[in-house]
């Protein structure tokens, strides 16, 4: 799937660099609706107070992404970007783990603001290349257990710490009109959460996770 997404990303901007360009000036508002790739790069502790090596993994989510960019300058902008995704939170380990033998152990959703100073190399240019590096707030919501956890321990309430870390980003913008570009972004976020599950049948198991995401994203924008 990951593959997929970026020979479209690669397809779809390849054709687009003869585009003459519309000169991106200070005072400048630009918008975008992003398609994005949120791909955990994620190490995790084992799960305590299991003492068979269980870990678990976060899965990957393509959703939508919306961000607003001001120019303070013809090169300086800040960025807010704004997307929610959702996650599945599996075990692994060897083949006699208790997580791994539950599968899928809870899912939840993640809010993570984030605000980005940029600079843009380019701004008056048929291609215009940009950096910026920010910080991250993600909220995580509606968490709830799966039924396989459930059957297997009885009620369980699932909690994760809220994180707060830096982002780096590094990307590009091609006009296709005097007001309209097209837009390639790669994005890290430093992104870590205590996880703990309170459950009715094995007390309370905890698991510390750097989730670490990166956003791969393919867009489009306006200027105003």
């Amino acid at each position: 799937m990951q593959d997929k997404f970026i020979k479209t990303v690669i397809a779809a901007t390849a054709s687009m660099f003869a585009v003459a360009p519309a000169q991106a000036e200070q005072g400048d508002l630009l918008v975008r609706l992003r398609a994005i790739m949120v791909a955990p790069q994620e190490t995790h502790s084992h799960v305590m107070p299991l003492g068979d090596g269980s870990r678990v993994k976060v899965s990957n989510d393509v959703v939508p992404e919306l961000d607003f960019t001001y120019m303070w300058t013809n090169n300086i902008g800040t960025e807010l970007i704004l997307a929610t995704s959702k996650h599945n939170i599996s075990g692994f380990g060897a083949e006699t783990t208790t997580a791994r033998r539950l599968g899928k152990l809870a899912s939840t959703y993640a809010l993570p603001p984030t605000l980005i100073l940029q600079y843009h190399f380019n701004p008056d240019g048929a291609f215009r290349p940009y950096v910026g590096a920010g910080v991250n707030y993600t909220i995580f919501y509606s968490r709830k257990p799966s039924k396989a956890l459930e059957a297997a321990v009885g009620d369980t309430d699932v909690k994760l710490k809220n994180s707060f870390g830096y982002a780096l980003q590094g990307g590009f913008d091609i006009p296709v009109g005097k007001r309209s570009f097209v837009n390639v972004d790669v994005k890290f976020i430093d992104m870590d959460s205590k996880a703990r599950l309170t459950t009715a049948g094995a007390g309370v198991l905890r698991v510390n996770s750097h989730i670490d995401p990166v956003v791969v994203g393919i867009g489009y924008g306006l200027r105003f």
